[in-house]
C-alpha cells in the first residue's frame, strides 16, 4: 500500500474516533453506561479527557503532512502546539480515569502507563523542536502519535473480543495494554527502518 494511502486510512480512522468523541461532548446523554458512571464520579476528568483526546486524534495525522510542513509552516506549528496541549490535558485526565477504569489493577496499570508515556513522548518531541533538532522531533512525534492512536486500536480490539466471545472481564485488562504497546513497537520499527534506509 502506498504511503499516501496508509496515511489516508490512518487519518480516516482517527477522524471517525474524533467525531465520536465530539458527539459525546455535544450529547452527554449518549454516554455509554460505564462513561456515565465515571462522569458521576470525576466529571471534569471525563470531559477533559474527551476534549484532549478528540483534539489530539483529529490533529495528529496532519502533523505528518509534508505538504503542510512545507507550504504552511505556521499552521503546522500552531496545530502542533494545540496537539501537545491536548495531550497534556488528555494525559493528566487519563491518569485520573485510569485509577477507576474497568478491568482491575492490570487495566489500571496499562492505562496509567499509556497516559504517562503519552505525555513523556510529547514533552520529548517539544524539547527537540525547541532546540531545532527536527529529526529527533519527528521520531518522538512518531512514537507519540502511535500512543494517540490507541484511541483507535482500543475501539478495534473491544468489538473484536466481543465477536470472539471473550468475556469482557478477561479481555479488557489485556486490551488496556494491547491498545498501545504494539502501536509503540510498530513506531519503533518505522523509525529504525527510516534510519536504515537513509544510510
Amino acid at each position: 500500500m502506498p504511503a499516501s494511502a496508509r496515511w489516508a486510512f490512518m487519518a480516516l480512522l482517527s477522524l471517525i474516533v474524533a467525531s465520536y468523541a465530539a458527539t459525546l461532548l455535544l450529547m452527554p446523554a449518549a454516554f455509554p453506561p460505564f462513561l456515565k458512571d465515571r462522569a458521576n464520579i470525576v466529571p471534569i476528568a471525563v470531559y477533559a479527557h474527551l476534549t484532549g483526546g478528540m483534539l489530539a486524534i483529529a490533529l495528529g495525522p496532519f502533523q505528518f503532512s509534508r505538504r503542510l510542513r512545507t507550504h504552511y509552516l505556521d499552521v503546522h506549528r500552531w496545530m502542533g502546539r494545540t496537539y501537545l496541549i491536548a495531550i497534556l490535558v488528555g494525559g493528566l485526565s487519563g491518569l485520573v480515569l485510569a485509577r477507576i477504569s474497568q478491568g482491575g489493577i492490570v487495566a489500571h496499570a496499562g492505562f496509567s502507563l499509556l497516559a504517562l508515556n503519552w505525555m513523556f513522548t510529547g514533552a520529548r518531541a517539544y524539547q527537540f523542536i525547541r532546540t531545532g533538532d527536527t529529526i529527533s522531533h519527528r521520531r518522538w512525534m512518531i512514537r507519540n502519535f502511535s500512543l494517540t492512536f490507541a484511541a483507535v486500536t482500543l475501539r478495534i480490539y473491544i468489538p473484536m473480543s466481543i465477536a470472539l466471545h471473550i468475556p469482557f472481564e478477561e479481555a479488557y485488562p489485556a486490551i488496556a495494554w494491547l491498545c498501545w504497546v504494539p502501536n509503540l513497537m510498530v513506531a519503533e520499527w518505522a523509525i529504525v527502518r527510516r534510519v536504515t534506509s537513509n544510510r
